[in-house]
């Protein structure tokens, strides 16, 4: 059986499969069933929450885990990518799990994986780092487990697992070669999340049929935002919870979208926990989450990759003009033209970068975009580690010609700058 460090098991999982991306469960499956993973809720003592959704599931998933902490709850929670390092993924109590522990995980999925007198099992590193969280979890002593879905729902390695609450945040257009063209199509493989009779949060006003129906034929209790539940801004600049006849607040605005925080807050009811403006203000003061509107001085963080994540990063920017530079790299297949445009009225100017990733689009495909849609690029970085862009924004910087410094489009754009980054919590970090 394959040994060593965390480091060489993150390169072993790279080459376990063919694709990066294989939709699917029967493979997972198998292996999680040797593992006798409890996947049912009458196998577990946690809950589970499961987060799906184009934009805003991993924010909702921060806040919820940042205010079931602050009740007490012991919380797993499973998010990707990462930025730095794997263990940002898998963390118990907001803390990332220790290389021991993951190592430790990585030997009990490879030895089910290729069990003796069994067929062999081919995992993709999705698939194997979705055990790992699960083999985790059920060895700690937890109230609630939170799963965020990587692509789609219904054939994401995290459906493995019997939800107690669905949770869908808003959709967009995104992933279309694995979801498809339309929302009604994403929002199909969105709702496959759903189990009869559970609870779904759906975190936006407006919803395709495929969700709705999806929900009703399963007999699950639709509680959506506007309806529901919703959030009310003042003109101080906090806002309120707002349910039936319940009003918390007012609370401080989070650095996170507002209706996302009123999700977070409505997830934390159905559990049971009784929302109270007093402990609750300290949380939404302090919540964040990397690369999320992530500030560091001058510079601003945030992993803005479609249109609808990129119209309303465009809106915040609108609140707080400056003169300000946008460092953009892309992936090739996302609509770079309808990401890039709703940022424009914002940015002074433009430096371009190409990524470490064959997936990335071009510095010079980047440029080419923007001077079509009249933007000014003053650097175009064809390097995969940004060190020609860095050295330049520096001097700039350092020039005062510019009041900061907006890095958006990928999570490996935020990657090439991890001193930008919040710093992680205590554990170290294998790349990978």
């Amino acid at each position: 059986m394959f040994s060593g460090d965390l480091s060489a098991w993150l390169a072993h999982l790279e080459s376990l499969h063919a694709s990066e991306i294989d939709l699917g469960l029967s493979r997972i499956a198998t292996v999680a069933k040797r593992l006798q993973l409890p996947l049912s809720p009458d196998q577990r003592f946690a809950k589970v929450i499961t987060f799906a959704g184009t934009n805003g599931k991993g924010s909702t998933l921060a806040m919820t885990q940042a205010v079931l902490q602050a009740a007490g709850w012991r919380v797993g929670s499973y998010t990707s990518p990462h930025f730095l390092c794997f263990n940002e993924r898998i963390q118990i109590n907001g803390c990332p799990v220790d290389d021991a522990r993951l190592v430790n995980a990585f030997e009990q999925i490879e030895q089910a994986r290729c069990a003796a007198g069994l067929a062999e099992v081919s995992l993709t590193y999705f698939e194997f780092a979705t055990l790992a969280a699960l083999v985790i979890f059920s060895a700690a002593p937890l109230d609630v487990w939170l799963l965020e879905v990587g692509l789609g729902g219904r054939l994401d390695a995290v459906n493995l697992v019997d939800t107690d609450i669905a949770v869908i945040t808003r959709l967009g257009l995104d992933h279309q070669a694995w979801l498809g063209d339309d929302l009604e199509s994403i929002g199909r493989e969105k709702a496959g999340i759903l189990r009869p009779g559970i609870a779904v949060v759906l975190g936006d006003d407006q919803w395709p049929y495929s969700v709705l129906d999806q929900a009703a034929k399963l007999g699950c209790e639709i509680v959506q935002l506007g309806k529901a539940y919703t959030q009310q801004l003042d003109l101080a600049d906090q806002w309120f919870w707002v349910k039936e006849n319940q009003r918390v607040g007012p609370l401080p605005r989070p650095g996170l979208p507002l209706n996302n925080a009123a999700t977070a807050l409505q997830i934390v009811s159905l559990m049971g926990v009784t929302l109270e403006a007093q402990w609750l203000a300290p949380v939404m003061q302090q919540v964040s989450l990397s690369g999320r509107m992530s500030r560091s001085g001058a510079w601003l963080m945030d992993v803005a990759h479609n249109p609808q994540a990129a119209k309303y990063l465009a809106e915040q920017l609108q609140r707080f003009p400056c003169r300000r530079l946008a460092v953009v790299g892309m992936m090739a297949d996302k609509d770079i033209e309808a990401t890039l445009e709703p940022l424009l009225p914002s940015i002074s100017d433009w430096v371009c970068l190409s990524l470490p990733t064959p997936r990335a689009a071009s510095a010079d495909r980047l440029a080419e975009v923007l001077r079509a849609l009249g933007g000014t690029v003053v650097l175009i970085d064809e390097g995969d580690q940004a060190s020609q862009a860095r050295a330049w924004i520096d001097q700039a910087l350092a020039a005062q010609h510019y009041d900061e410094v907006l890095v958006f489009g990928s999570f490996f754009t935020l990657a090439l700058f991890p001193d930008k980054l919040p710093l992680l919590q205590e554990g170290s970090c294998a790349t990978g």
